[in-house]
């Protein structure tokens, strides 16, 4: 039986902030399997965002396998974030 995708602390934080921008925003952090925790849509453009609580140490921040092997074979745009203003530059093109 799988056990329930956990929500980091801070992504309802980085929800907000993209709405507050603009961006529409779905969690799917539920589908499993390594998929992202966020489908965002923006100025004609959809991208997925992994969300990690920077508040926790490097260890715990790290990808795990499942999420490693789906970024890798991901074709699209697919970014890490921490922080709400992260969130935010990749959605804008600048970099983090």
């Amino acid at each position: 039986m799988r056990r329930a995708a956990k929500v980091d602390a801070n992504q309802a934080e980085v929800v907000s902030a993209l709405r507050k921008v603009g961006a529409s925003v779905t969690p799917i952090h539920m589908v499993g399997s390594g998929c992202p925790d966020l489908l965002v849509g923006f100025r004609g453009r959809t991208v997925v965002m992994e969300v990690k609580d920077g508040a926790k140490p490097p260890s715990a921040r790290k990808l795990t396998d499942d999420e490693a092997v789906w970024f890798g074979n991901w074709k699209g745009e697919a970014y890490v974030v921490e922080t709400p203003e992260q969130a935010i530059n990749y959605l804008m093109g600048r970099a983090a």
